[in-house]
């Protein structure tokens, strides 16, 4: 039994599937999971003995699954939580993965000072200690000052001009755009997960495991932090957050990922940098995912990044003209267009 799916993508993985356990097309259930904000889709593979597992579906001319193949490999040989790798077709696009459930983080969030949500994100940071101590970043792409670039540059160019329809650069943008880029520079380079948010954590038999790290890269100490600490899902007050990123300091420090003479303020300053340059990212991420690819319900979160945003900016008074820009300007022009379509209600 299959889903109703019946496009060719889907028969050539089902064949594929069938060749990989020596067992005809139809004694498998394969059944559509989920899908991305690629163009990767993951089904699940039930096995006439009861086994299950994920199959990845990723075409080869929009995909590139060899990063995930490598990291994957390397990753789980130094001990960490990742999916194994059952079988892998780079030409097809097709590779057979452990089933880790249907569990990501956020399903066991509640309101944000929820106990649980407190120790959750605890055991996520241990998991960011140990990818960091266990995972070698030299075999990485870099998280350069080009890519670093790259990614503040899609603010004004989808979330102001093709977003908001503003073609003049903010105030300050160019002071702060250099600002933040050398921050993350000046940072110890660790592997990254670069996407290290709630719903790329699956919980499995109350282990957190690694999901979609194919983006990794070799980069700043303090950026898969902030993309927990500042995630899609929760808002934490200054107080903690603040309490979580010295206690991440002092760790870094003992495992000899920081060096000691790195002091408080200079890293709470570099990780408040760190969170606007992916606050920005995110930004103009999500309008390209809904104007270039047609992909809905991003739009919707444009306000909790900005509030994220605006967070980070306290933290760094030198970027005062932006931060009055996005106060005066930004925030009520994103509000006037999320009305106009529909996704706020006019005050």
């Amino acid at each position: 039994m299959t889903s109703a799916d019946t496009t060719p993508r889907f028969d050539a993985l089902l064949n594929w599937a069938a060749m990989q356990h020596g067992l005809p097309a139809a004694a498998l259930d394969l059944r559509l999971a989920a899908g991305d904000a690629s163009f990767r889709r993951y089904f699940r593979l039930y096995l006439p003995d009861g086994r299950s597992r994920m199959l990845m579906d990723a075409p080869p001319a929009q995909e590139d699954s060899r990063p995930f193949v490598e990291i994957a490999r390397r990753w789980r040989a130094g001990g960490l939580p990742v999916p194994a790798l059952h079988a892998v077709d780079l030409a097809a696009g097709f590779l057979e993965l452990d089933d880790l459930g249907d569990t990501p983080l956020q399903h066991r969030f509640a309101a944000d000072d929820h106990a649980d949500i407190l120790a959750w994100h605890e055991r996520a940071m241990a998991l960011i200690h140990e990818l960091q101590n266990r995972a070698a970043p030299d075999l990485l792409p870099a998280y350069d000052s080009a890519l670093l670039g790259r990614e503040l540059d899609l603010f004004p160019e989808w979330c102001l001009d093709k977003w908001l329809g503003e073609t003049a650069l903010p105030p300050g943008w160019s002071e702060l755009r250099e600002a933040l880029v050398e921050s993350a520079l000046a940072q110890p380079v660790v592997a990254v997960h670069r996407d290290f948010d709630a719903m790329n954590l699956m919980v499995h038999d109350e282990r957190l495991y690694l999901i979609d790290f194919q983006d990794a890269v070799a980069g700043p100490i303090s950026y898969d932090l902030i993309s927990l600490l500042r995630g899609r899902y929760c808002r934490f007050p200054a107080e903690r957050f603040a309490g979580w990123v010295e206690g991440f300091r002092l760790q870094a420090i003992r495992d000899g990922r920081l060096p000691v003479t790195t002091g408080s303020e200079t890293f709470h300053h570099q990780v408040q940098a760190m969170a606007a340059q992916r606050a920005l990212k995110v930004l103009g991420i999500f309008c390209r995912l809904t104007l270039r690819d047609g992909r809905d319900g991003y739009l919707e979160r444009l306000p909790h990044f900005l509030v994220h945003l605006e967070e980070s900016l306290a933290a760094l008074p030198e970027h005062a003209a932006f931060q009055r820009w996005l106060e005066e300007s930004f925030r009520p022009a994103l509000e006037r267009r999320l009305v106009e379509r529909g996704l706020r209600e006019a005050p």
